[in-house]
Order: structure tokens, then C-alpha cells, then sequence
């Protein structure tokens, strides 16, 4: 199994060790499976809400959410849904009959969703044991299907929450976008979903130039502005409506889905949760050197000027082109 790279940064501000909390989606493998691994490996108690939804509470990390991961099934807004289509639905039936039913077939193309508590991020390769777990029982992840579009997600409490910092993984997640999604072999059917389209490019211009150095309001006025919304492969809502909610509230954004809190919320990788050759540790190393850029103030500008004077050419062709410079880059 490959390691999980260190981070530059290991601990918060206060001198604790940064948390990470991983949002795992997955199919072929029902909820209570998925509940009965996570008890024997870590203990708790679980609690089903309804066919979609259960908790494990309890356990030596926390508590973990499992859902089948749709909030028109989760809200029940499909009961308006069937009855604009002409389908007769017995509101009055016995509770959950239908709900078991849409579960089971929802369940072949909407993913089945493990958020685990934010644990220390050097109990990460404990959270992959529960990875191989749910591989071993049958668990598929994206590339399992062409409709399979699973993603899987972290989110690192910062190291520092000052503008500068903030910033500087921003645009060192800008010069590493396409190396990150060729290192990860990120699926096609995840790059054409709405909820990771990438940065608008001419954001991405405007915080690289060398002359760009915004207070916090101004950084998530700029952001807000080329980015009103969560669907990003670097969410940065979270962590702004952390900062400053009253900027957040008043932004045409998705409030009833952005928690505070002070993560990165990084949402690029795919879950390849079936593949052999594949671990917690590939998307986290890729985030890793996102980290270790931000933390290199030379290396960071020079890339940015050359990003910025890259030869004008088709997208795909210097979306490939700059991701081979920057291996070239990371391995000097």
C-alpha cells in the first residue's frame, strides 16, 4: 500500500493535530452491510432513520453517517414527483414500503455515501482498513459503470486560517488541477457532472498575477463572484461561511448545503473503491502536495508566471501539457 505522505503542517494553530473528515460514495453494497463493518471494526451502535439514512454513534472516532445519497429520496419530495407523472401513491401506507423499494433500485445508480467523523489525520490508514472492508464485501466505486460518477472527498481542518495562507493553497491548487486529475486518473463520467466543474479561468488569472493580495473580505468577494456556488473541485464555502457568515448569507449560494466549518473541502478525487491498486492515500497525497506548494512562497511564483505565459493552445492540449511540467516540477 502506498504511504500517506506527511504534511508540511501536521498540527493547528492551537498545537493540535489536524483533523480530516472522508466522504466516501460506493454502490452494490446495502447500508446495513456497510453498518455491520463499521461496527465490528470500530464499535457504536446503529441507528436506522429511514430506508436512506442511518447513523453509527458511538464509535472510538465519532459518529458515522451512511445515506443513499439523494436528497429528493431523503426529503421525500419524490412522493410529488410520481403524482405529477399520473402514478397513484398511498401516502397512508405502511411507512417505509415504498421507501425500501426506491432504495433498492435507487441504489444501482445513486450512490450509497459513508461520511466519517473528522478524525486525526494520522488514523488515516485505520479509515482505510474500513476501505478494504467494504472492497472485500463487494463494495463498486466509479469506474465500475459509465453511469458511476462516485466521488470521494476530504475535509482537512487548516493549519492557519490567515488570508495569506489561504490564498496561497488556492492558487496552489490551480497549477496542480491538471496534474491532479491525470495522477488520479480522474473518470470522465466525474468530469462531466455539474458538481465538480472546474474554476472559471479567468479567476484562476486573476488571483495568480504577483500583484494580487486581497484582505479576506475582498478574497471571498472575488471568489464569490466567478464562483456562487459549492460545485467546485476545491469547495471553499465551508470554510468562508466559517470566516465570515454574514458574506456567505447574503451570497446567492446553496445555504441549506454549506456547513462552517475551517476545512479545505476538497472534492476532486473519484472512489475507486473496487480497484486493487487503490487507497485513501491516492487522493490524499494528491492533496499533500497541493499543501507542500502553498508552502514553497519561490516555487509558487514561478510556476504561477509560467502558467500564466503558457503558448496559446486547444484546452485539452495545455490542460495535458502543463500537467506533465508540473510532474517534471514536483519530482526536481
Amino acid at each position: 500500500m502506498t504511504a500517506f505522505a506527511p504534511l508540511p503542517h501536521p498540527h493547528t494553530a492551537d498545537g493540535n493535530l489536524r483533523r480530516v473528515g472522508v466522504e466516501m460514495e460506493m454502490a452494490d453494497i446495502s447500508l446495513d452491510t456497510i453498518a455491520d463493518i463499521i461496527i465490528d471494526g470500530f464499535g457504536g451502535e446503529q441507528h436506522r432513520l429511514s430506508p436512506f439514512e442511518q447513523t453509527i454513534t458511538g464509535t472510538r472516532f465519532g459518529d458515522f453517517q451512511l445515506e443513499l445519497d439523494s436528497s429528493l429520496l431523503k426529503r421525500r419530495e419524490y412522493l410529488d414527483y410520481l403524482e405529477s407523472m399520473g402514478v397513484t401513491v398511498d401516502r397512508e401506507a405502511e411507512p417505509g414500503t415504498l421507501e425500501r423499494t426506491l432504495a433498492e433500485v435507487a441504489g444501482l445508480i445513486v450512490p450509497h455515501e459513508v461520511v466519517a467523523p473528522p478524525i486525526p489525520h494520522d488514523a488515516l490508514p485505520e479509515l482505510d482498513q474500513l476501505r478494504a472492508r467494504l472492497r472485500a464485501a463487494g463494495a463498486r466505486g466509479t469506474h465500475a459503470s459509465l453511469v458511476y460518477a462516485f466521488g470521494l472527498q476530504l475535509n482537512l481542518e487548516l493549519a492557519r486560517q490567515d488570508v495569506d495562507s489561504i490564498l496561497r493553497h488556492l492558487q496552489a491548487f490551480l497549477l496542480l488541477y491538471d496534474w491532479l486529475l491525470e495522477e488520479a486518473q480522474t473518470d470522465l463520467s466525474r468530469r462531466l457532472t455539474p458538481f465538480v466543474e472546474p474554476f472559471p479561468p479567468g479567476w484562476g488569472q486573476r488571483i495568480l498575477q504577483p500583484d494580487y493580495a486581497p484582505d479576506l473580505e475582498r478574497l471571498i468577494d472575488d471568489y464569490l463572484t466567478d464562483n456562487p456556488t459549492r460545485n467546485r473541485p476545491l469547495d471553499m464555502l465551508p470554510l468562508f461561511a466559517h470566516l465570515s457568515p454574514g458574506q456567505i448569507e447574503a451570497a446567492p449560494v446553496e445555504h441549506h448545503l454549506i456547513r462552517p466549518r475551517p476545512t479545505f473541502h476538497y472534492r476532486l478525487p473519484d472512489c475507486r473503491i473496487d480497484e486493487p491498486d487503490w487507497n485513501l492515500s491516492v487522493p490524499w497525497n494528491g492533496w499533500v502536495a497541493v499543501e507542500r506548494l502553498a508552502e514553497d512562497p519561490p516555487r509558487l511564483a514561478a510556476m504561477a508566471h509560467a502558467y500564466l505565459n503558457r503558448p496559446e493552445e486547444t484546452l485539452v492540449d495545455k490542460g495535458r501539457r502543463w500537467a506533465t511540467q508540473v510532474s517534471e516540477w514536483l519530482r526536481s
